[in-house]
């Protein structure tokens, strides 16, 4: 049902914590499932995301996937943290089962959210980054069963 990196990543999550004075926080929630993310940016001078790490309240996919994005977004720019998206959070875990994909994309809206913030501290706009939803529930279609 999940990968070996899934599960590594649920059983020794990466980056856990949070950040004083972040430069950039985020936090997005799912009403629907109750995860809640919330990312914690610290980006240099240069736009380099220095740290970055995560608290999330929620299933084994939520944990997982936070500890990937955090990876995926450590050391890289503003722009291309930007690039991280649910997509390639779910290749970076060999994959999610088609329930658990509203994870990566609370994770894709927690970095976003955290770069927003970031950007509206900073007086600064980043090209292609758009305001934030806060329940990622209201953007999914309703399953058909």
């Amino acid at each position: 049902m999940y990968s070996e990196k899934v599960m590594d990543h649920f059983q020794n999550p990466r980056n856990v914590g949070e950040i004083e004075d972040a430069s950039g926080v985020g936090t997005v929630g799912n009403a629907r499932c109750g995860d809640i993310m919330r990312i914690f940016l610290d980006i240099d001078e240069e736009g380099i995301i220095r740290d970055v790490k995560f608290k999330t309240f929620g299933c084994g996919a939520a944990v997982a996937t936070s500890s990937m994005a955090t990876e995926l977004v450590k050391g890289k720019t503003v722009r291309e943290a930007m690039q991280v998206t649910n997509k390639a959070v779910m290749e970076a875990l060999d994959g999610l089962p088609p329930v658990k994909v509203h994870c990566s994309l609370l994770a894709e809206e927690a970095i976003h959210a955290a770069l927003w913030d970031y950007a509206e501290k900073n007086g600064i706009t980043i090209e292609g980054l758009e305001r934030p939803v806060s329940d990622i529930g209201e953007q999914e279609e309703e399953p058909a069963y």
